[in-house]
């Protein structure tokens, strides 16, 4: 389990699973959690496509992408390094997350060209 923070209070749910728990992210986030936490060193989003990417090599099926797009559906930093340095975008390249490698390159060329 994970655990998020809403307001004063810590709430468990997991990366790990499928469409379930991303709703239940969802709510979590809907209702003020912080995307951009930092968790066990590393980012919700960081953390999120770790969850997906190993849970693919485990299992021997495709990558889901159900976490990392709920994440940054509600404002998670594409481009935010967790405490050790890794990017959203590291972490998908190390699993071969393509999924959430075009998740994160179209977040990316959507905040620049928002920035110009």
């Amino acid at each position: 389990m994970d655990v998020i923070s809403i307001g004063d209070r810590r709430c468990e749910y997991s990366l790990a699973g499928g469409q379930e728990d991303a709703e239940a992210l969802a709510r979590l986030l809907a209702a003020g959690s912080d995307p951009d936490e930092v968790f066990s060193n590393m980012t919700l989003l960081t953390h999120a496509i770790e969850a997906e990417g190993d849970g693919s090599l485990q299992s021997g099926q495709p990558s889901t992408v159900h976490t990392t797009a709920v994440l940054l559906a509600f404002g998670a930093d594409p481009e935010l390094a967790d405490p050790d340095g890794r990017t959203p975008m590291d972490m998908a390249k190390d699993y071969g997350h393509d999924l959430a490698m075009n998740l994160l390159q179209t977040h990316i060329g959507t905040r620049a060209a928002d920035n110009r």
